[in-house]
């Protein structure tokens, strides 16, 4: 399998974990998005908390070209690093969600 072929898998697995947590509050759906086609890959949260709707990212993962964009960490672990210890080089991380000219401070790829 190719390296394009592994981020996808690992993507898709640590997704599917956290998946498995239901939020404690409301009336909360939630949804995995898997798109291997464009390389789009998403845990979303939908419904309600009382009176409040929820609806959004809680992860949300792309790959461009050869590099792993995290446009979304919306958890209290750190997802870049456990993409990390999955396999991903960090040099092939990029964190999207940084303003690109913070993104050479940082211990992950620029672009």
């Amino acid at each position: 399998m190719d390296n394009i072929g592994q981020y996808r898998v690992i993507i898709r697995e640590l997704i599917e974990e956290y998946a498995q947590y239901k939020p404690s509050v409301g009336d909360i759906r939630v949804e995995t998005i898997f798109d291997e086609t464009k390389d789009h890959y998403a845990l979303m949260h939908t419904g309600w908390t009382g009176i409040y709707r929820v609806d959004g990212n809680v992860i949300h993962i792309d790959i461009h070209g050869d590099k792993v964009w995290l446009e979304h960490d919306g958890t209290n672990a750190d997802i870049a690093d456990q993409l990390v210890e999955a396999g991903i080089p960090r040099e092939q991380i990029v964190l999207g969600f940084q303003p690109p000219d913070m993104r050479e401070y940082g211990d992950f790829a620029v672009a």
